[in-house]
């Protein structure tokens, strides 16, 4: 191998032995190397490209040909640099503006390529969950973060800066960032575990452990709306949602939800004509599903209450918010049938005895 190396040394000082010239040579070589790696990507790769399913790739293409290729030039011109005797102030000073300029250069392709990346998968529903539109600000703060500050960092290197104590400066000052907004990191961390997990998504209708219901409206970084049935908006910071128990009513198969309404029937009534007459009102309630076996109206007759047979009418209602109107109709109708039908609805009755303080009840 030394071999090889030294005859190919003996060979290029012999066919270009002037370092200046030898350097303007490979410099005018390149050109036309890159445009053919321009046309190779161009001719061949994007007929590659374009038999994917997915727009991705020839996007991605698009964006790098052209660097790539322009590469191929920046390398002849680092390595006429290496190779052309100058002093070593000028060498230093053109070495660090080249290099600035090629960092500079590919940071603004980085750019470009990690926007085009984000958006496509915010655009694929469902195969990254992290990356969705009300997550993309983000994503792309923190590509862009490490882009520049990649490119910084280089930049410093080809000067000669040191950065160790930098980046040690830049860790304290982290950890006492990460102390003093510990609570909106967790809600930042935990508006993305939400945004992943998908416990809940947009439209859905919650229940909160502290009762409160409504739909959700907006599921941001730090934060999760919803919108209740009395038309007030409940703002939830996103930790407390990931460690509350959740009662998501949208949640399932199916958007339709299953409501009952309790009645009781006083002791003595016929309980098939009970029966025949609760499954008679819910069929007709407004509001309430009326399809096939498994979501018609059900009665059961569930107990013998302290006053009363307890009866528990289960219906379907289209969706969850719907729940209050269909119980409030069925629960009209119900009373309106029973008192027609003369069937007694019992209540709490109370004996009182009163009786003088230091007198004896009168008994038997």
């Amino acid at each position: 191998m030394s071999y090889l190396l030294h005859a190919w040394h003996v060979f290029r000082d012999s066919w270009v032995p002037d370092p200046f010239t030898r350097a303007l040579v490979i410099f005018a070589l390149s050109i036309p190397v890159a445009a053919f790696v321009d046309l190779v990507g161009r001719k061949l790769l994007s007929r590659l490209v374009a038999a994917t399913d997915t727009d991705l790739d020839d996007d991605l293409l698009d964006i790098l040909r052209h660097p790539v290729a322009i590469s191929v030039v920046f390398g002849a011109i680092g390595y006429g640099l290496s190779i052309v005797e100058l002093g070593d102030t000028t060498r230093f000073a053109l070495r660090g503006l080249f290099v600035t300029a090629v960092v500079i250069y590919w940071g603004r392709v980085l750019l470009k390529a990690s926007d085009r990346v984000l958006e496509h998968f915010s655009a694929e529903d469902g195969d990254i969950g992290w990356i969705q539109p009300a997550t993309m600000p983000l994503f792309t703060i923190g590509a862009n973060l490490v882009i520049y500050s990649g490119a910084v960092y280089f930049i410093l290197l080809a000067w000669n800066v040191d950065v160790t104590a930098w980046l040690a400066s830049a860790g304290i000052v982290g950890i006492a960032v990460g102390f003093a907004a510990k609570d909106t990191l967790a809600n930042l961390f935990a508006g993305l575990f939400i945004l992943a997990d998908r416990p809940y998504k947009l439209g859905d209708y919650l229940v909160l452990e502290s009762g409160e219901r409504g739909r959700v409206t907006h599921i941001g970084i730090r934060t999760t709306r919803m919108q209740t049935n009395d038309d007030v908006e409940v703002i939830i910071p996103n930790a407390e949602m990931a460690n509350a128990r959740i009662v998501n009513e949208s949640g399932g198969r199916h958007e339709k939800f299953r409501t009952r309404c309790i009645v009781e029937v006083a002791y003595g009534s016929d309980v098939d004509r009970v029966r025949e007459i609760l499954r008679e009102v819910a069929t007709n309630v407004d509001g309430v599903i009326v399809g096939d076996n498994a979501i018609r109206p059900r009665v059961r007759f569930m107990s013998f209450g302290a006053s009363g047979l307890v009866w528990h009418i289960l219906v379907w209602v289209p969706e969850p918010s719907f729940r209050s109107t269909v119980i409030d109709r069925l629960n009209t109708a119900v009373y309106k049938r029973l008192t027609a039908e003369g069937i007694e609805i019992p209540y709490s009755k109370h004996d009182v005895y009163l009786h003088r303080v230091g007198q004896e009840p009168e008994g038997d």
